[in-house]
């Protein structure tokens, strides 16, 4: 039988990017608001972010936690937004390279460099980010696959998500390492049968040394 080797799933979101709640000097600086403007700051302090708890617990999406902070960020400009590439577009610039984890720069190499195979799974990458977003990402060429539920419409934790990925790839699911930064996710790859590894945002060096252990990489 063909070997096809092993491959590093990853979410994109948080995994790959340092989360808007990590910038927010950032934001505020490009969006011209005081420092201190932004208060909310998810997993960093969540018990200072009522809306992250409520979304950690299930009772809205990860989706409804982002619109409701895409029209409180617009509000305190004046203007009415409705999308989340309009607070992307306007906090991160036309650079967006800038918040890229070098963390993940480096497992990415690493992973390639071992013969490692790339994937990368989401639920909204072109929802969230915009059109024309991934063009201004060249590392992402060195992606096999990438599967965006802002297309097809079948969002983690569906095991037709995974299904997506170990189709695509010609690899059955414990040949595959996923990475996520949401635990229902994480569940979802377990039962798809992945080896899992939950992204820890405020240890992103850790966990992706989690992910390369896993696949044989030290």
């Amino acid at each position: 039988m063909t070997d096809y080797g092993q491959a590093l799933v990853l979410d994109f979101g948080g995994v790959v990017t340092r989360t808007m709640f990590e910038t927010h000097e950032l934001s505020e600086k490009a969006l011209g608001l005081a420092p201190g403007t932004l208060t909310w700051r998810g997993p960093f302090a969540p018990d200072q972010d009522s809306l992250w708890r409520d979304m950690q617990a299930g009772k809205i999406t990860e989706r409804d936690y982002w619109m409701v902070r895409v029209r409180e960020t617009g509000a305190l400009l004046g203007e009415t937004w409705s999308s989340f590439p309009q607070l992307i577009s306007r906090a991160r610039g036309d650079d967006p390279l800038a918040v890229i984890r070098p963390e993940f720069h480096d497992a990415m190499h690493k992973a390639k460099a071992a013969g490692r195979r790339l994937a990368i799974l989401s639920n909204e990458l072109d929802l969230f980010y915009g059109d024309g977003f991934r063009a201004k990402l060249p590392f992402l060429a060195e992606f096999e696959l990438i599967v965006d539920a802002s297309h097809t419409g079948i969002l983690k934790p569906d095991p037709r998500a995974y299904e997506a990925i170990t189709k695509g790839l010609g690899l059955p699911a414990s040949a595959c390492v996923f990475v996520d930064d949401q635990m229902k996710n994480i569940r979802g790859g377990e039962a798809a049968g992945m080896a899992c590894v939950p992204f820890d945002v405020t240890k992103p060096a850790a966990s992706y040394g989690k992910a390369l252990a896993l696949l044989g990489i030290h």
